[in-house]
């Protein structure tokens, strides 16, 4: 049978059970049905509905699928930003220590297993601490691993700054995921030249941006993010947890959390308080940054690191 014949015939089947079978506006006449089907009237084509494009056989739309970016290595090198390309350094080094706990946690190969261990949020107590600068770094580090990808989010939804700082143009991102239903992970995801890195935007601002982060559109979409790659840390960069909601809300969805302070500036107090508000994750990390060291002059990129399940504010040479 042609696959006129069988157009036809499916016609038919359709206005034996009662659908009414038209044409949208502008389609035009479907063609004339095959002569050898006896008393078979001209049809217009109805529009088909997915499952019958499938029956069909029909091409399936393509996946979706991420676009390229390039991040210039040498120009992120030369702000302090770890680059897998440039010679062993200071900073790489003091990374390597750091991200070290934080994979053995997000793998299961820590003390104790770890509800969403892959899932990593990096924040602070106050703005102006390095926290941005922190989640790049961690990411970049891990990105170097042999047996890991990193996906690095902006979740810094009131004030997003991963983008500018590598020097990337904004575009859709997370926040555009959870509003409009149209619009897949996958499409918003940014891969880069750096093979196991991409990056998340955090995309269109939204005036309530702090209940998207509690729906359970967000929910579904961490368990995704947590499961479908069993290989996959993800680094998310927050805002301030004294300054926004936002942070609080993001954190009792992670697995781990990255406090990080810069010395001599932050009060101890407001630490506490930081730590205070994060109280339900199981595993809180505080990272001093630009610590006093004995080899450099003033301030460097030296860290402190306290690491533990409750509140840890170490300072120890890292």
């Amino acid at each position: 049978m042609s696959l006129i014949e069988q157009a036809a015939k499916r016609l038919e089947q359709l206005r034996k059970a009662g659908v009414e079978v038209y044409s949208p506006a502008g389609a035009g006449e479907a063609p004339t049905p095959d002569s050898s089907i006896p008393h078979q009237p001209p049809a217009r084509m109805a529009p088909a509905s997915p499952l019958m494009r499938s029956s069909a056989g029909a091409t399936a739309p393509s996946a979706a699928v991420s676009r390229r970016v390039e991040l210039d290595l040498n120009a992120l090198s030369a702000t302090g930003l770890i680059s897998p390309d440039a010679p062993r350094s200071r900073i790489a080094d003091q990374y390597r220590v750091i991200k070290r706990p934080l994979i053995a946690n997000a793998m299961a190969k820590g003390a104790a297993p770890i509800k969403r261990g892959n899932l990593i949020m990096v924040t602070s107590a106050i703005s102006g601490e390095g926290k941005t600068f922190t989640a790049i770094n961690l990411a970049m580090s891990i990105a170097m691993e042999l047996d890991n990808t990193v996906m690095l989010v902006d979740a810094d939804v009131p004030k997003p700054s991963v983008l500018k700082m590598l020097g990337l143009s904004p575009g859709p991102g997370l926040l555009d995921v959870l509003t409009d239903q149209s619009v897949e992970l996958s499409q918003v995801l940014m891969r880069t030249n750096v093979d196991k890195l991409s990056i998340l935007p955090s995309g269109t601002q939204h005036a309530r941006a702090t209940e998207l982060l509690a729906s359970d559109a967000m929910i579904r979409l961490l368990d995704e993010m947590a499961n479908r790659y069993p290989d996959r840390i993800i680094i998310f960069d927050s805002p301030p947890l004294l300054m926004t909601t936002e942070s609080r809300v993001l954190a009792t969805h992670m697995g781990q959390v990255v406090v990080v302070v810069r010395a001599e500036r932050t009060a101890r107090s407001d630490v506490r308080h930081a730590l205070a508000a994060i109280d339900a994750c199981p595993v809180k990390l505080v990272l001093l940054n630009q610590a006093r060291t004995s080899t450099q002059d003033g301030y460097g990129y030296g860290y402190g690191y306290g690491y533990g399940y409750g509140y840890g504010y170490g300072e120890g040479g890292a």
